[in-house]
């Protein structure tokens, strides 16, 4: 009987161990903290510093995306020639269901979030799996028309044999530098998500992103090219006021936004839905329906003449200075765990009137802001700072550029203590 040793007992690695519970392996967990969820499960669990003794006898190892390639777990793991996958890759060895990944730096999860609506609107059962919240490994269990899977950098990394017929690039630019080691290691990690793909697959791509592009033209599957601001050759965007893609076409106007990240999100979801057999009017509806998630670029107030807008999930640079973008005088309140990355450009961002910093990185932000920047530290006193700076048309943007971990347990908490703190701000005046 294979024995299996998964690194973390967070909610992928406890699902990667049912998985292997029900495929018929011996499982034991290691996680550095104590989790009374694995013991309630009824899996063997060590916990505390890392101990290589917890390699005897091993054949399998199976990562958890808290554990970076560097770490000793994963270190120690390889030199002893164990075999290393993540559990997306566990699960993918037993899944049954037709397969789209979608991959990025930023937008993966909206773009996976309305696939999957396009798909189920047109009556398929295609749940999203996942990055987004719910294991693939907990869709093993039965066929579905499709599962549309959201994938990390870190869960490609220990990826072979994964193999989606469908994959979305959505674009690429500098992040988690602190777990890869290297902006290269970690385009080559995204790389894999077509690394199996041959020319029966579809790869959808956004044109408009340099990394995306330089990324997708190494791959050998059929390349579907996107874009949020027009209507590329061979591919799918923006012509004449409205969203084009196959015989779908749907007017920009009907749509929740017309910010050109929303537009592409729903170009490369309707892309690769109608290649999955959605139908043009499944897509149509859910495009027309679909709205963000929650801390994506969400209006929280406008009030006498000024917006708030809370964009907690604009997790690394790329993702903020596309934030910034949208608007035309911005209040930017960044800062957080800068995981390696340089956040120095999003203060020279020319409509940015003043950047307010807050956590770990706000000091070196706020020295490269010069005369607009101001040092908060905690998102309650850079609420207060912005509202006294804040004058009719300037937006007040919480657009971090990072991970929100020094001093908020996700960036959801940290999104909805900044809708917390301007409601109480505005007296309540919020939208």
């Amino acid at each position: 009987m294979s024995r299996v040793l998964v690194l973390g007992a967070g909610v992928s690695g406890l699902a990667a161990g049912r998985l292997a519970r029900r495929s018929g392996m011996r499982v034991s967990l290691y996680d550095e903290n104590p989790r009374t969820r694995a013991i309630e499960e009824g899996f063997g669990i060590a916990t505390g510093k890392w101990d290589s003794g917890l390699l005897a006898g091993v054949d399998l190892v199976v990562a958890s995306p808290g554990f970076s390639e560097r770490s000793l777990p994963i270190v120690e793991s390889l030199e002893a020639g164990l075999r290393v996958m993540s559990e997306i890759e566990f699960a993918w060895s037993h899944i049954t269901s037709p397969v789209i990944g979608v991959t990025g730096t930023n937008g993966k999860t909206s773009v996976t979030e309305a696939t999957a609506a396009m798909l189920q609107a047109s009556g398929l059962d295609a749940p999203a799996a996942g990055n987004i919240g719910a294991p693939l490994s907990d869709f093993t269990d039965k066929s579905y028309d499709a599962v549309v899977v959201e994938v990390s950098s870190f869960q490609l990394r220990f990826t072979e044999e994964f193999h989606p017929r469908i994959a979305a690039i959505t674009n690429v630019a500098e992040d988690h530098i602190d777990w890869h080691g290297s902006h290269h290691q970690y385009k080559e990690a995204k790389a894999l998500i077509y690394a199996n793909q041959g020319e029966d697959d579809v790869l959808v791509y956004d044109c408009d992103d340099p990394g995306a592009t330089d990324l997708a033209t190494r791959a050998a599957s059929r390349l579907v090219p996107v874009s949020g601001n027009s209507l590329p050759e061979g591919g799918s965007g923006v012509q004449g006021g409205r969203l084009v893609v196959g015989p779908v076409s749907i007017e920009v106007k009907d749509l929740t936004s017309d910010d050109p990240t929303h537009l592409v999100n729903l170009a490369m979801a309707a892309a690769m839905a109608l290649e999955m057999g959605a139908s043009t009017e499944g897509v149509t509806s859910a495009a027309i329906g679909y709205r963000s998630g929650a801390h994506r670029r969400a209006l929280v107030a406008e009030v006498g003449g000024v917006k708030w807008i809370n964009d907690s999930k604009a997790t690394n640079p790329h993702a903020a200075a596309a934030s910034i973008g949208a608007h035309d005088s911005v209040i930017l309140i960044a800062g957080g765990r800068a995981k390696g990355l340089d956040l120095s450009p999003l203060a020279a961002e020319p409509n940015v009137r003043m950047v307010i910093g807050i956590g770990e990185s706000g000091p070196a932000l706020v020295g490269s802001a010069g005369d607009r920047g101001r040092l908060a530290g905690t998102l309650d006193i850079a609420v207060e700072m912005a509202a006294q700076a804040a004058t009719p048309g300037d937006t007040v943007l919480l657009a971090p550029g990072c991970a929100s971990f020094d001093q908020f347990e996700s960036y959801r908490a940290r999104g909805d203590r900044f809708e917390e703190l301007v409601g109480e701000r505005l007296g309540g005046r919020t939208r």
